[in-house]
């Protein structure tokens, strides 16, 4: 018997049919998909939200709701619904933190976007970040423009690091400071 993807989102699983295993199966199976459809379009889409990015997150929770819970709109429903997706996210945490190869094939790798001034177009193009946006985070960082950016990363989780000379020159100023443990000022 050959199962297509329909046939396996409409199996009769008997025992999670009804009840709290029914809510709990499919509170992780929506969490999975949600996984996985961040992955697929995109580490940008999580820090970088426009109104749209914001209007289509507010849709989606509200679609899959239903998914999760079915029939049942009880509080107790909702509450092993959420329950649930604590426990697997909680538990997702752990296996990532341990298995450094699967956390890369998850969550990918942080990027490099500018380097010594210089854009890299090709990781720009990968992770879909225009020139437009590159600057204005460079700017959101302090700096005047890419030219002056000596190291610019997409981040495993989608916000851009940069670092400049203006960082480079800013922390090397010398202030007064007090020393934690001593209580003198260190003259840096």
């Amino acid at each position: 018997m050959r199962l297509d993807h329909i046939q396996i989102l409409s199996m009769n699983l008997g025992f999670f049919e009804a009840g709290f295993p029914n809510i709990i199966m499919r509170a992780i199976a929506v969490y999975i998909f949600m996984i996985v459809s961040i992955r697929v379009f995109g580490k940008k889409e999580l820090a970088q939200l426009s109104v749209i990015d914001l209007v289509f997150i507010l849709l989606i929770s509200n679609a899959v709701q239903n998914a999760m819970i079915g029939p049942d709109n009880s509080l107790e429903g909702g509450l092993i619904a959420a329950g649930s997706l604590f426990a697997v996210n909680f538990t997702l945490k752990q296996i990532l933190f341990r298995n450094k190869n699967l956390s890369k094939m998850i969550q990918g790798e942080a990027m490099i976007l500018i380097y010594k001034g210089i854009p890299d177009m090709v990781n720009c193009k990968k992770s879909e970040i225009t020139v437009e946006e590159l600057e204005a985070a460079v700017r959101e960082h302090g700096s005047r423009d890419i030219q002056h950016v000596d190291l610019a990363m997409l981040e495993v989780d989608g916000n851009i690091s940069v670092i400049s000379e203006d960082f480079a020159k800013r922390s090397k100023v010398s202030h007064p400071r007090k020393h934690k443990f001593k209580g003198r000022l260190n003259q840096n």
